[in-house]
């Protein structure tokens, strides 16, 4: 039997998006509920690839300037910030419900209706913390005769990979971090379809993420001038491209992988074994059923988080208000930015109830 409760505001999510929310509107006494389809705060790390550790030091990888343990300097890997993730929502005393939305839509009297499996919630004020690691994405230009395929985000360590050669296709952060790793134990070939770049993790011993903040870099707006040179060409953090370039082959974009064989744009081709598919996520917003949220190519309609749908906000997004919007350090900002938000139009549907 379906319960329906009424809230305030409703978070959808409970990744670092979701708490830096909540933290927001808790400072701002607006209550609120955050909806996880987690089974624990911070799983959502723990379940990425055992070596995994963030490109940004602990100094920037805290919510709030809440302390994340260690030395500043350092990096923290994914359990770490499970850890944290999960030591935040109990210190602050967030209150996050595990169960996972398959529907948000609207009622005649313009409620957000929030349906669970289980429950249906109403709510004034809905923020989607959803992030943007949604459906991992595998282009079709393969038929299925590797020995062995996977997703990146089934990836978790070289034990898993059958012997052979690997092709992993993708040079973004997380394919060349695993190409670096698999180097050790297999022969490898890295597909890049642009050329890569790559920028150290620390300059003249300061981190890069001091180096983008003393210039701006890390607030530049995405229609910005510099904000449209960098989404254009993100480049790659750290020192794995090292290993990468001494231990890996790289090869051009794949064109298709046919009868256990792939091809290149270059005119190579070559015997693969184990492919490892590191080529993203494609974003699922279809659980969204309200008109005016959504583009025509399923995309929030936002500025800076705010839609024109009154009372629905996104937080998490990449570039959603600047570079650093899908970082762990740059979330707070928007946090704050939307519990401004949403405060002014709790005080605006307060007026309304009183006239």
């Amino acid at each position: 039997m379906k319960h329906s409760m009424t809230y305030d505001v409703i978070i959808i999510g409970g990744g670092q998006a979701g708490l830096a929310m909540g933290f927001s509107l808790k400072q701002k006494n607006i209550p609120f509920v955050i909806l996880d389809e987690n089974e624990q705060t911070g799983m959502s790390w723990r379940k990425r690839y055992d070596s995994l550790r963030l490109f940004t030091p602990r100094s920037y990888s805290q919510l709030h300037g809440f302390h994340l343990k260690g030395d500043p300097k350092g990096f923290p890997d994914k359990n770490e910030i499970a850890d944290y993730l999960a030591a935040f929502k109990i210190e602050n005393e967030l209150p996050v419900h595990h169960e996972k939305v398959i529907k948000l839509t609207q009622n005649e009297k313009k409620q957000f209706l929030v349906t669970t499996p289980n429950n249906t919630y109403k709510a004034k004020q809905v923020v989607v913390a959803t992030g943007t690691f949604h459906n991992p994405f595998v282009p079709n230009v393969h038929d299925g005769t590797a020995n062995f395929e996977i997703h990146a985000s089934k990836y978790q360590n070289p034990s898993q990979i059958p012997n052979g050669n690997v092709l992993i296709v993708g040079a973004g952060n997380t394919g060349v971090q695993i190409a670096a790793e698999l180097s050790k134990t297999h022969q490898v070939t890295l597909s890049q379809s642009k050329p890569i770049k790559r920028v150290p993790q620390n300059i003249a011993g300061r981190s890069l993420f001091w180096w983008l903040e003393t210039f701006r870099i890390g607030r530049a707006k995405p229609d910005s001038f510099i904000g449209k040179m960098l989404r254009e060409r993100e480049p790659l953090i750290g020192n794995d491209f090292k290993t990468v370039q001494n231990n890996v082959e790289i090869v051009g974009r794949l064109s298709e992988i046919k009868n256990g064989k792939a091809y290149f744009n270059s005119g190579i081709s070559k015997q693969v074994q184990n492919v490892i598919w590191a080529t993203g996520y494609r974003n699922d917003y279809s659980w969204i059923q309200i008109e005016g949220a959504l583009s025509n190519d399923v995309r929030p309609l936002h500025s800076f988080g705010v839609t024109n749908v009154a009372g629905l906000y996104f937080i998490g997004l990449s570039w959603q208000s600047k570079r650093s919007s899908a970082l762990i350090y740059g979330v707070s900002n928007d946090a704050e930015y939307l519990a401004q938000n949403i405060q002014q139009y709790e005080v605006k549907l307060e007026k309304r109830q009183n006239l």
